[in-house]
């Protein structure tokens, strides 16, 4: 049996300059990072040779071909594991289309746990560049490819995406006083809404080309939260996502909405700095920094959505449970 554990994430800055499409023309960056919830893979053997896949659903199958979840089945034909096998998944989140990263973190966690399974211990970068080819190259989903690195990262990272195709994926090394701040000035709530990334996705990817130039505009905001984490500058992080998420939605229509903004306004008027919906956008999950003394103001004017209470995490997609038997 192999239990792994891998992070969901939130990313401040960058997101949609991680489209292969603009990035190996331009170049993109994300400042992102991993969080303490999880998807747990459990892979076990079986003594039959059929695939059982437990999820939001079951599946009994006699071959991969046969398997309705793709990212299961293609991690499946990736390692080349081909039966007798039985995939559990559990999830902190259990709801897709949080914005968290779950699908790249279930892909990315299923990988590790099949490599284990059969005897190998695949590096991040390995588990991450496996994972990248599954979502956008063999199952064309319109994405782009921060989640897959950081769910095997982990950490609070600044990741370029360079013309080359190369990616460099920098741990941002902080004191644990330090961390502790930004704990402490981060809060999460959940919009009562998820959807479908892939709806918000496509109309984004579709604009890449007239959007250059909020896309130039994003890759220097990311730099410029880079900077500010680095010199432990907090105050200025929340400015900076306002205003990042001012450029984010006018992308393209349906990353924000009407209760969407009204929820962000009354979290400012309560003391928060600034804020943005986590991954695509339309529902999820909303960020927000807010000062220590202003969180309980904030939490009152958001009463009726409910919070999630997070720290970050240091580790990316890891093995929490082995025994192999012959």
């Amino acid at each position: 049996m192999i239990i792994t554990q891998t992070p969901l994430r939130l990313s401040f800055f960058g997101g949609n300059t991680d489209f292969p499409d603009y990035y190996l023309k331009h170049g993109g960056c994300v400042l992102t990072t991993a969080i303490d919830k999880y998807i747990y893979c459990i892979v076990t053997q079986r003594f039959d040779k059929k695939i059982y896949i437990n999820y939001s659903k079951k599946e009994i199958v006699n071959s991969v071909d046969e398997i309705e979840h793709e990212l299961v089945r293609e991690a499946l034909k990736k390692t080349g594991v081909e039966n007798g096998v039985e995939i559990t998944f559990l999830a902190d989140i259990p709801s897709e289309g949080s914005g968290l990263g779950s699908s790249s973190a279930v892909l990315v966690g299923v990988l590790n746990a099949l490599h284990h399974f059969i005897g190998e211990t695949p590096s991040a970068r390995q588990l991450a560049e496996e994972a990248v080819d599954i979502e956008v190259n063999i199952l064309k989903k319109p994405i782009g490819v921060q989640d897959q690195y950081i769910a095997a990262f982990g950490g609070l990272r600044f990741i370029e995406f360079h013309p080359s195709n190369q990616v460099r994926a920098e741990r941002i090394e902080l004191t644990n006083g330090i961390i502790h701040d930004i704990n402490n000035q981060l809060m999460l709530f959940f919009t009562g809404k998820t959807r479908k990334s892939s709806s918000v996705l496509t109309k984004v990817k579709s604009s890449l080309v007239q959007n250059e130039d909020l896309l130039y505009q994003t890759k220097l905001l990311t730099k410029k939260g880079y900077q500010l984490i680095k010199k432990h500058d907090l105050s200025n992080l929340g400015s900076l996502l306002d205003e990042g998420w001012r450029l984010k939605i006018s992308l393209s229509d349906g990353i924000t909405n009407a209760e969407i903004n009204s929820m962000y306004q009354k979290a400012r008027e309560a003391g928060a700095l600034g804020g943005k919906i986590a991954g695509a956008g339309g529902g999820g999950f909303l960020l927000l920094v807010v000062p220590s003394d202003k969180r309980s103001r904030v939490r009152k004017a958001l009463g009726k959505f409910q919070e999630l209470p997070f720290r970050l995490e240091i580790d990316g997609s890891k093995v929490i449970f082995s025994v192999r038997r012959y």
